[in-house]
């Protein structure tokens, strides 16, 4: 090799080429611009986004005869209607049912809220009236409102504007009617008495709203979004641990070098094949995740954090690492590289926004409902939801999850293995002097190729080698016959450029 040849820097053509700068702000920018979208896109208006959004109203009224009247009357009856008419059916998918029915929904988590009027509620609403005219304390009829802060902060609050919203039309419609029903009947029977003050404003607003806590949760669960982050950390312990054993076992087996500061060590590329080398990964992220799950509950525990079923906890917690941990494996081992910004924007961009965790899947866009039907961090999240905080009930959401969590573990098995196989069929070896005899070329013309693009790469280091031996050895750059051995067998079994390829 010429000394010009040698001082050339391979690379002075890529650096000056347009696609070099580029791509490194092409490719942050697309990643970033994906990130504002669909993290602001998911949060900035849930009421505009809101689609059957589940609750449950119940009427456990039994009517009664108002005074002056002979006619039965079920103020709870007019109350559904009401409330019924006054909401979007598109928007919040309010469900008749009784109170056994809404409390299972509550318990499960299938429900966000209900609207319950008592039994008594038109006895309470006669009594009113006619309290109305007398002096002394007035009782209002109750109309209770309950929310279920097991489904999250963001969904009580949701089910809270709703109610809120529609118990003040009802209070104004049935105040209008109680009043106009009172004065009439006064107007008929006592002319000479008149409705007071602060009997009109107790009819004009005859129902006490009450907004109460369906089964309200323990201290130490942050509002029901420990759920939510318990969840982000079993998805961060297997992507990230997942990239951190892929790098640690590359450079141990000599795929990447390693560098420790200035130091800059490459070792010798071992002659496992890409199944072998994603199998031992696998393994090690089956251990890892055990021991990550045991210590993720100790310290939730430690810190304060109620877990009924830490031992179910532990258990589903090593299945998610798994699962999650495994395909990234496999999609590292599929695309190289590339596979680390793959899993980012499968695990992370689009499984955030999509999770339920922060804000219910019935107030995003579509397209999040869409993704929440596979993306990882939403199954995960349903799983631990229901060990958290219904007790690890299979139809709160575990049994799901766990479905899904075994479907996603199967789907990273299976895909890294058969494309890691055939690529080892095909010849795509991790070393960079292995020749690769892919079907749609011809191999002879390809084993030229390979052979050129392996002396090319280790020009330099074969130089030096042989700049060695003639310092060791000067009879060998001299004498014809040592001369011939040099680039014959000896050679080709010596130097480890033509050993390799």
């Amino acid at each position: 090799m010429s000394s010009t040849q040698s001082s050339i820097d391979p690379h002075h053509s890529t650096l000056r080429s347009p696609r070099f700068w580029l791509a490194p702000f092409a490719v942050v920018a697309a990643v970033m611009s994906a990130l504002a979208y669909f993290y602001l896109g998911a949060l900035l208006d849930p009421s505009e986004n809101l689609r059957q959004f589940p609750m449950a109203i119940v009427n456990q009224d039994v009517g009664d005869v108002l005074p002056g009247s002979d006619e039965r009357q079920n103020f709870g009856d007019q109350i559904t209607e009401g409330i019924l008419d006054g909401i979007d059916p598109e928007e919040i998918d309010l469900q008749r049912m009784g109170i056994s029915a809404a409390n299972r929904g509550l318990d499960d988590g299938s429900l966000y809220g209900a609207i319950v009027i008592p039994s008594d509620f038109t006895k309470r609403i006669s009594i009113l009236a006619q309290a109305s005219v007398v002096p002394g304390d007035i009782e209002k009829p109750i109309i209770t409102l309950y929310t279920n802060p097991r489904t999250g902060a963001f969904a009580t609050g949701i089910v809270t504007t709703i109610g809120d919203r529609a118990l003040t039309q009802v209070n104004d419609s049935v105040g209008e009617q109680l009043t106009e029903t009172v004065t009439a009947t006064l107007a008929d029977t006592a002319p000479d008495l008149q409705l007071s003050g602060a009997g009109s404003l107790t009819l004009a607003q005859p129902i006490d709203a009450l907004t109460v806590e369906h089964k309200p949760l323990p201290g130490g669960t942050g509002a029901g979004l420990s759920a939510f982050f318990y969840t982000l950390l079993l998805i961060l312990a297997g992507f990230t641990g997942a990239t951190i054993i892929n790098a640690v076992v590359d450079t141990k087996l000599g795929f990447v070098p390693t560098e420790y500061g200035p130091l800059y060590i490459a070792r010798e590329t071992t002659r496992m094949s890409r199944l072998q080398v994603l199998a031992l990964k696998w393994g090690i992220t089956v251990v890892m995740s055990l021991i990550v799950s045991a210590l993720y509950v100790w310290i939730a525990t430690g810190l304060g954090m109620p877990a009924p079923r830490a031992l179910l906890l532990w258990e589903y917690g090593a299945l998610a690492i798994s699962a999650v941990g495994i395909t990234s494996l496999a999609v590292m081992s599929i695309f190289g590289a590339a596979g680390l910004l793959v899993n980012l924007i499968v695990f992370i961009v689009l499984g955030l926004p999509s999770s339920g965790g922060t804000i219910p899947i019935e107030a995003t866009p579509r397209l999040f409902e869409w993704l929440s039907t596979f993306e990882p961090m939403h199954q995960i999240y349903l799983a631990v939801r229901a060990i958290l905080y219904f007790d690890g009930r299979a139809d709160a959401g575990l049994g799901h999850g766990v479905t899904m969590t075994i479907v996603g573990l199967v789907f990273g098995l299976v895909v890294g293995a058969v494309v890691t196989w055939i690529y080892d069929r095909i010849g795509f070896h991790r070393a960079p002097d292995a020749p690769v005899r892919l079907p749609w070329r011809p191999s002879r013309q390809h084993d030229q190729d390979s052979v050129l693009v392996g002396d090319t790469v280790h020009s330099d280091h074969t130089v030096d080698d042989r700049e060695d031996d003639d310092r060791d050895d000067p009879g060998e750059s001299s004498g014809g016959e040592r001369s011939s051995d040099n680039n014959g067998p000896a050679n080709e079994m010596g130097d480890p450029a033509a050993r390799r390829g």
